[in-house]
């Protein structure tokens, strides 16, 4: 519930609210607690700090800061473990829907270009430069809540 939620947010309106996922947050919290007792709000701490490595990400502007949150809010209920299997099993979803996408829109090369354009270019100027184009419309930016979603289904369907 809580990814079908910010991933319906989030292509409505191109960004998840920090309401819900504050609530999320609070509501995992006292599952957890309510489920484990004391060991259960330890277990919501690590699994909830995990997602905070990609704010790597966030910096170079590959990731939003929502979908950064919302892997907070499910790995507190996921646990490290799960955590670590659903961000690993988002990004190889968004990789096979970053082909799809960009095989259909032909401009797989053109994209190719760009990233080794934007390597050179960090490399060069020694900063980060966001690599995410700011039109929320072009063709290779597509919310990234989507393969969360997918994974979340997965892992409650026990594929992983």
């Amino acid at each position: 519930m809580i990814a079908w939620t910010a991933m319906i947010m989030d292509l409505r309106t191109a960004r998840i609210d920090n309401g819900w996922i504050l609530f999320s947050m609070a509501v995992g919290a006292v599952c957890c607690t309510m489920e484990k007792g004391i060991a259960g709000m330890f277990f919501y701490a690590a699994g909830s700090s995990i997602p905070l490595i990609l704010i790597i990400l966030f910096g170079f502007g590959m990731l939003g800061a929502g979908d950064i949150k919302l892997f907070c809010a499910l790995g507190g209920v996921m646990g490290t473990a799960g955590i670590l299997k659903c961000i690993l099993v988002s990004f190889i979803l968004g990789a096979f829907i970053s082909v799809l996408i960009l095989m259909f829109s032909r401009s797989f090369c053109e994209r190719i270009l760009y990233f080794i354009y934007y390597i050179g270019q960090t490399v060069r100027e020694r900063k980060v430069i966001p690599y995410r184009r700011k039109d929320i419309s072009a063709s290779e930016n597509f919310h990234f809540t989507v393969p969360i979603f997918l994974s979340v289904v997965l892992y409650a369907g026990g594929v992983y």
